[in-house]
């Protein structure tokens, strides 16, 4: 497991690229039958990069729980929310099978003991990414759909930033304790997301960005909106961002990404708006 510490913002603004880079991206979550897990101090979000092949994966498959979070198991004071990208797969959750297809969404609650990962085909396999937070309360776990979601249209074709944002795991659509999640898709010939951008000091962050086509990048913006910071990032990267720093990002062409949010609240537009032309 990665550990990553929080940062102060005065230290990065500071930061060369590279520092800007451990620090804050997330790269190679997916190898063949891994966890891959990225374990962030910034409101202790864990980010998780599950790819089954030709095992079906456990969710603590070579992590030390009790080093790492002091519990018997993952989920013994956490909820998680997955989301799968790649080809047919299943999740058993204390012996219960739930099927995704391709951007299908899976709830976790507090106290799930056993949580395993499987493909359909290993030639075609699941993709899974996963978002947990602490959570101090037992919901409901719960699949899906893609057409479970809540649909918020946002953005223009004139400002290249026309968008949907699919909110899957939300208060409007279930209860969960702290964990948001949801996945926001541009427009073909849209690049921009989240701009004009914000920032919300009560609330942390997390993006992964895909569909992303061959060859293309995203330039993530971030930092404080006087000190702003790019980082280049790939299909499939992800990259936190703390509360104190803005989110957003252009691309080479048009792609999707999800985001996680944990922290004080769930209120999605608990957030503090920034014009475009006071950053810098």
């Amino acid at each position: 497991m990665d550990i990553r510490y929080s940062a102060h913002p005065r230290d990065v603004a500071r930061y060369t690229t590279e520092e800007l880079r451990r620090e804050f991206l997330i790269t190679d979550l997916y190898k063949p039958d891994t966890v891959q897990a990225t374990y962030s101090h910034v409101d202790r979000m864990v980010i998780m990069g599950i790819l089954p092949v030709n095992e079906v994966v456990s969710i603590d498959k070579g992590i030390d729980v009790w080093h790492n979070f002091g519990t018997n198991y993952f989920l013994e004071r956490r909820e998680a929310g997955v989301f799968n990208l790649g080809g047919k797969g299943f999740i058993e959750v204390d012996g219960v099978r739930y099927d995704l297809g391709y951007e299908d969404c899976l709830y976790i609650a507090k106290e799930t003991k056993t949580v395993l990962f499987g493909s359909c085909d290993p030639d075609d396999p699941a993709r899974y990414y996963l978002a947990s937070t602490p959570a101090h309360k037992v919901c409901k776990t719960t699949f899906l759909s893609f057409a479970d979601a809540n649909k918020r249209p946002l953005g223009s074709q004139e400002t290249s930033n026309k968008r949907v944002i699919n909110q899957f795991i939300h208060p409007d659509v279930l209860e969960t304790c702290q964990l948001s999640m949801g996945l926001t898709q541009l427009a073909p010939g849209n690049v921009w997301n989240s701009m004009p951008c914000h920032t919300h000091e009560r609330r942390m962050e997390v993006y992964t960005y895909f569909n992303l086509p061959e060859d293309n990048i995203v330039m993530h913006f971030m930092g404080r909106p006087d000190q702003t910071r790019n980082l280049v990032m790939k299909n499939y990267d992800a990259v936190i961002s703390p509360s104190w720093s803005i989110h957003c990002g252009c691309g080479t062409a048009a792609y999707t990404f999800i985001w996680a949010m944990g922290g004080e609240n769930q209120a999605f537009d608990d957030m503090d708006n920034l014009v475009a032309t006071e950053l810098q």
